[in-house]
């Protein structure tokens, strides 16, 4: 299986429009989250993002709710919105969950959740799924100047159940790194996004 990976577009038009052109060749395109900025401009990159015609699964990043980002799909046949939530795909499991975790410090508009919170979510990731987060596990493509802003509970969730692979974004700083936990591989993908066979 083939994947287009992606997150941050940030209302990145230009961006958008290369995912969109690109995902002709892949089976999956995955959006690892922030879409919009502060909760404006969702709509503008996912009537873009809508032309694609392949499985897409997506999560909310901490700059929409997972409601904003499913309004915003309405009519997007192919988009699969997961948060906390799970799907097979041509007999992979994804699971996906969206926002700032830990809670971030940019105040009401993010969309987060603490560690708590998102290990109930967690609760159900399949082992051996593609694991589609915003947020990095703790400790993994996460570093900003030298501090960690990663999730505990996901680095949890991931030595617990074992995902064949781990997408997420959020931190900018980190965009297109990679790392791997026992047989984890771990991409903070950007918005330039990858194609990665599975």
């Amino acid at each position: 299986m083939k994947l287009l990976v992606f997150s941050d577009l940030h209302r990145d038009l230009a961006a958008a429009d290369s995912i969109v052109k690109r995902a002709e060749d892949v089976d999956v395109v995955i959006g690892a989250g922030d879409f919009a900025v502060k909760r404006r401009g969702i709509e503008d990159v996912l009537e873009i993002l809508s032309s694609i015609a392949r499985p897409s699964v997506l999560v909310p990043g901490n700059g929409e709710s997972d409601e904003e980002l499913r309004v915003a799909c309405c009519g997007w046949n192919d988009a699969h919105v997961l948060h906390g939530s799970g799907i097979t795909i041509d007999g992979v499991d994804f699971f996906g969950i969206g926002g700032g975790i830990p809670i971030t410090p940019f105040g009401s508009w993010s969309f987060d959740f603490s560690e708590q919170e998102a290990q109930l979510m967690l609760e159900s990731c399949p082992r051996d799924a593609v694991l589609v987060s915003h947020s990095p596990p703790y400790g993994h493509v996460d570093d900003v100047g030298g501090i960690n802003f990663g999730s505990r509970s996901l680095l949890d969730t991931i030595r617990l159940v074992s995902p064949r692979l781990v997408v997420c974004g959020h931190i900018h700083n980190c965009w297109g790194q990679s790392s791997t936990l026992g047989p984890t591989y771990i991409l903070n993908a950007g918005p330039d996004g990858y194609v990665l066979e599975l």
